[in-house]
């Protein structure tokens, strides 16, 4: 076994061995793990040396006299692959750059700030505030029809004189019970609160809890009103009274204004 067969690998993996020397190599390869595992490394680098010039390949038949050849033909190769890696590189940067100054502003959109955490939307809530529409003349935050909302059902309007919390109440018949929707003003916080459906039979269910800040609504810290949309399996004729109560630490209720003319 010569030292010519075990320095024919780059040439027989690079396919300019003539069939012959491509057969005796084979024959070899069959013995020699050396071979073998040094054939395997090579199969990259080929793809590599494809647009390597004519000379070079004929420096590579050469590497059976002078082995010192193949080691510097692979120490070039590993330096194009390493340069041909950081053009890669730098041109998807550049492509990153360019992407992000003309798209900069749609994606801070999208993560809402420069740390790029995405803002938290606010899911939807039993109760909202009400805003008034765009008006040229200044609106009342007490009207009932502040915000615009045709209501569905009838009107009752009610005013406590011990605590002054003002509603209106909007009570519809359905197929399922009663629906209600109501606004709140002069309501005091901080405070938990809830209504209440009082039975002609003298049953009673809460139908919907809610929490006043501390600025409270319809009040001078904070004159919006509140809306509040809840509903009961109590047909409207069933119906006695409907009360907003206000809820202490310890769970006694006392009453904050009540709707009884029903």
């Amino acid at each position: 076994m010569s030292r010519a067969d075990h320095m024919d690998v780059a040439a027989y993996a690079l396919g300019v061995l003539d069939p012959q020397d491509a057969e005796r190599f084979e024959e070899h390869l069959a013995t020699c793990w050396a071979c073998a595992a040094e054939l395997e490394t090579m199969v990259p680098v080929v793809g590599l040396l494809s647009g390597i010039d004519g000379e070079a390949m004929a420096a590579l038949e050469q590497t059976h006299t002078d082995p010192a050849l193949l080691d510097r033909t692979l120490m070039a190769v590993r330096r194009d692959r390493r340069r041909t890696r950081m053009r890669q590189v730098f041109a998807a940067a550049a492509a990153v750059v360019v992407f992000g100054g003309l798209s900069g502003v749609g994606m801070a959109g999208i993560f809402g700030g420069d740390d790029g955490k995405r803002v938290p939307q606010a899911g939807p809530t039993l109760t909202a505030p009400v805003t008034a529409p765009p008006n040229s003349e200044p609106s009342d935050p007490n009207d009932p029809n502040v915000g615009g909302n045709e209501q569905e059902g009838d009107q009752h309007n009610a005013v406590d004189p011990g605590t002054g919390v003002k509603t209106t109440m909007w009570l519809a018949s359905k197929e399922y019970g009663t629906q209600i929707d109501l606004q709140l003003t002069r309501l005091p916080g901080p405070r938990t609160c809830r209504l209440v459906v009082v039975r002609k039979n003298a049953t009673s269910e809460v139908v919907s809890t809610w929490s006043v800040p501390g600025g409270g609504y319809g009040t001078n810290t904070n004159q919006l009103p509140l809306e509040l949309s809840a509903s009961t399996s109590a047909a409207l004729k069933d119906i006695e009274k409907i009360q907003v109560q206000s809820v202490d630490v310890n769970g006694i209720a006392s009453p904050l204004v009540t709707v009884s003319d029903l």
